[in-house]
């Protein structure tokens, strides 16, 4: 129970929970921390990304998938349903169009 406690106790510290009275507003249930966290300006689906490219989990934003008759330059699979993927990682591309057909340039 100890080591339980010392646990806890340690999650505290390191998330900066407060220890103590609550603070939690009664129309909320949060406190005003927690409110002021949630409150801010919604993000937006693609920040920095120009049309038709989306951030990527690196960052980066990268090319949507497309249709097209030729290879396009800079695929890297061909996905199930005929579109070109431009993904930078494995995981995850195609995963929308029916899993990857074949790999171009595996990244």
């Amino acid at each position: 129970m100890k080591k339980r406690i010392a646990g806890v106790a340690a999650l505290v510290a390191a998330f900066g929970i407060p220890v103590g009275a609550s603070t939690a507003s009664p129309a909320t249930g949060l406190s005003a921390t927690h409110a002021s966290a949630m409150s801010g300006p919604a993000p937006t689906a693609f920040p920095n990304c120009k049309r038709g490219y989306y951030k990527n989990v690196s960052g980066r934003c990268v090319h949507r998938p497309v249709h097209a008759a030729n290879v396009p330059a800079g695929a890297t699979a061909k996905c199930r349903d005929g579109t070109y993927s431009f993904s930078q990682h494995a995981s995850g591309t195609c995963s929308h169009h029916g899993g990857v057909a074949r790999w171009i340039h595996h990244p």
